[in-house]
């Protein structure tokens, strides 16, 4: 799960476990708001995933002020920008390793999101023009 920041197009927090459950974006999502205050209004876009999907998930959205779009069902150009991010990671990372443990993935994704995706690879594909914003892997 993560969750990225449209405007200035880092990623500002990653959480990462061996099964996909609500409370695992509900975390990702938490991590995010702590790391910025956000104006509301924004919008969070996502596929129909069960996850995303949820009550409380949905509920902690509404909250914050955060408008909801989800994807058509199996449009995935509804949701380019995130299956873009998503084929940069597993092909310059995920697709290299063999992972041994979780915690050895987590670190290594980590490692790859903020000195290679955020520092080196965003700049660059955006001209140079970005916020630098440190990301929260636990």
């Amino acid at each position: 799960m993560y969750q990225k920041e449209p405007v200035c197009a880092n990623l500002m927090c990653f959480d990462l476990e061996p099964y996909l459950e609500a409370e695992l974006v509900l975390e990702a999502l938490r991590m995010a708001l702590a790391a910025r205050r956000i104006e509301p209004g924004p919008v969070h876009h996502s596929d129909q995933g069960v996850q995303y999907a949820s009550l409380a998930y949905t509920e902690l959205l509404k909250e914050q002020g955060i408008r909801i779009s989800m994807s058509r069902r199996g449009n995935a150009y509804d949701n380019a920008k995130a299956e873009s991010f998503i084929k940069t990671l597993k092909y310059e990372e995920v697709h290299l390793f063999e992972y041994e443990t979780i915690a050895e993935a987590r670190s290594r994704i980590g490692h790859f999101l903020e000195e290679v995706y955020n520092q080196k690879w965003l700049p660059s594909a955006l001209d140079g023009r970005h916020t630098k914003m440190p990301i929260y892997p636990d």
